[in-house]
């Protein structure tokens, strides 16, 4: 997989990459980022910063999901429901036991064929089948793991069960009131796929290591990122 390619931008590649990371990482908009380089003396519009990010994210993206080990095989499904373009739709979402994000899919409806897409498409990635599926009680979930034929696959439903995957949603729930909303499906189901793979570098559970162990952590995320943008030293 190719590198992202910057050659006829103005601005060299790490400015670009850098713009590009601050928006993905962290609550900000575009023109909370234009400030941002402002400040740096990098004088960049807001709308510069949205076409990088649209030029660029998905193929970092793809980039830094090919980096990633192979998750752990219990998945936990979920969704929330989003209001995108006056209209409400539903979010799916597979995450799994460690609260890595594996796959997001923006439906319009929450029933049995939106379920059995979200999961046909996160096995054909994958390539590997879970140990146990891991659910709330929403009756979508059922008719279609037995349309896949993965019966033989445990199917635990109960309280307090999925909460990995429910806590996966604070982070966009975040990111929805900062862009006061999501304007089409396309653009939210492009922008959350971008989102998810940043999180999932930088997710990296501070609370459970020493300090010595994060800051490792945080310098081969710094590094994944950087190989994944095409600007690693």
């Amino acid at each position: 997989m190719t590198p992202p390619d910057y050659a006829g931008y103005r601005f060299p590649s790490d400015v670009i990459q850098r713009a590009v990371w601050t928006n993905l990482r962290f609550t900000l908009s575009y023109r909370d980022v234009e400030d941002l380089l402002a400040e740096r003396g990098i004088e960049v519009s807001y709308e510069t910063i949205r076409r990088w990010v649209s030029a660029f994210g998905p193929r970092i993206a793809r980039r830094l999901r090919a980096q990633r080990p192979a998750p752990h095989r219990r998945w936990h499904l979920d969704g929330m429901f989003v209001r995108i373009g006056g209209k409400l739709m539903y979010l799916w979402r597979a995450v799994d036991a460690e609260g890595e994000v594996l796959e997001v899919l923006v439906q319009a409806r929450r029933d049995a064929a939106a379920a059995r897409k979200l999961m046909r498409m996160h096995l054909r990635k994958q390539g590997i089948a879970p140990t146990a599926w891991v659910t709330d009680k929403c009756p979508a979930y059922g008719p279609a793991i037995r349309d896949l034929r993965l019966g033989g696959t445990p199917h635990l439903r109960g309280k307090r069960l999925n909460n990995r995957a429910e806590s996966s949603h604070v982070p966009v729930r975040r990111r929805e009131r900062k862009l006061q909303r999501f304007k089409s499906a396309a653009s939210a189901q492009r922008f959350l796929s971008m989102h998810a793979a940043t999180n999932n570098t930088f997710n990296l559970c501070r609370h459970l290591t020493t300090a010595r162990t994060h800051r490792r952590f945080r310098a081969q995320a710094f590094a994944a990122w950087r190989d994944a943008a095409g600007t690693a030293a």
